[in-house]
């Protein structure tokens, strides 16, 4: 994440001509997308490198520039927002619950420009809410968890200590029990505070404390700060499972699986729907069905993954999507109880 020291305007122009931003090729374009991502920095290799990654594929497809900004703090979100309005980008994608109170009031001043917005719900007409049941994605990494550890003590390090953020724990726990009752879940929060997201020190003491009381997998759901978990597990010779993004690749060999998120696909779809004029409002549900999440399985993890293990889990995921297998939501009931 950078600390910016120079007028916003400024900013606004220098994200334009981000590395992988296509210029047009010629005629006028129809829109001009834009992004002002979630503290942490773009390049988390988690959730806002996702939306970068979604950015980038339509940006390259379509040849058209993405605008972004990188915000040092959250008290830029609403001055992004409504700065990226004002020169005509639309749509507008806000990354991160963070940005709802702030785009709650920049999308009632500009009721003309499409916003989305991703992991909250802003009840506008000019709003798109994508939200995501990362309980059952984390379900499913919850039951290989269980199936490779040897210890039957399973750790779990979260960001910042939030409801969205006990929806990753509860589903994983329950995945957990569902292929283990005995199994033990040690969980640890990394703060209360957005600077949670971005500590990778503290991610790694937190997770060594874990493997300290036998845990030997753990759930890294911490944004940047899981760069410092897995690295502590790869450092112990510990299984870790990435988040978001497909992060299997960071430590091949110790890393068992990644819960995919697909803030990517959110990101590309919205663009492409504002490109071709389907693009709606309203509030989109991502799941299993929907492929909004699932698990990961490439060249970095499959030595890691058993037959039996791969059997199993999607198994789970056909039971989650027939809705045999009911994953509870914690932020229904702010408890996790299954």
């Amino acid at each position: 994440m950078k600390n910016w020291n120079v007028p916003f305007a400024a900013l606004l122009a220098v994200a334009a001509l981000s590395p992988f931003m296509v210029p047009l090729a010629g005629a006028q374009t129809a829109i001009k997308p834009a992004v002002v991502y979630s503290t942490g920095g773009k390049f988390d290799k988690s959730f806002n490198e996702g939306v970068s990654n979604g950015a980038q594929k339509f940006a390259a497809e379509s040849k058209i520039t993405v605008a972004e900004f990188e915000p040092a703090n959250e008290t830029q979100f609403e001055q992004a927002q409504r700065r990226f309005a004002q020169r005509g980008q639309d749509p507008i994608i806000a990354v991160g619950f963070s940005q709802a109170v702030a785009l709650t009031k920049v999308a009632k001043e500009f009721p003309n420009v499409h916003f989305s917005v991703i992991d909250s719900v802003v009840d506008l007409p000019n709003v798109q809410s994508i939200v995501f049941k990362e309980q059952e994605g984390s379900f499913l990494v919850g039951v290989l968890a269980a199936m490779a550890s040897q210890s039957g003590k399973i750790g779990f390090v979260g960001g910042m200590d939030i409801p969205l953020v006990r929806r990753f724990q509860c589903g994983f726990e329950q995945g957990i029990k569902y292929a283990n009752p005995k199994a033990e879940l040690i969980t640890n929060m990394t703060g209360t505070t957005p600077a949670a997201w971005n500590d990778p020190g503290r991610g790694a003491e937190l997770a060594k404390g874990q493997f300290d009381r036998g845990v030997d997998v753990v759930y890294a759901a911490a944004g940047s700060t899981g760069i410092g978990i897995l690295q502590a597990a790869r450092d112990r010779g510990k299984l870790g499972i990435g988040v978001d993004a497909n992060q299997n690749y960071l430590h091949p060999g110790t890393m068992l699986t990644s819960m995919l998120k697909r803030v990517d696909l959110a990101t590309y779809r919205s663009f492409k729907a504002a490109d071709d004029g389907s693009w709606k409002g309203g509030t989109q549900v991502l799941g299993l069905k929907e492929g909004g999440v699932d698990w990961a399985l490439d060249q970095y993890n499959e030595k890691l993954i058993t037959p039996d293990m791969k059997t199993q889990v999607e198994a789970a995921k056909a039971d989650i999507i027939s809705g045999k297998i009911a994953v509870h939501d914690y932020m229904s009931t702010n408890t996790c109880k299954f």
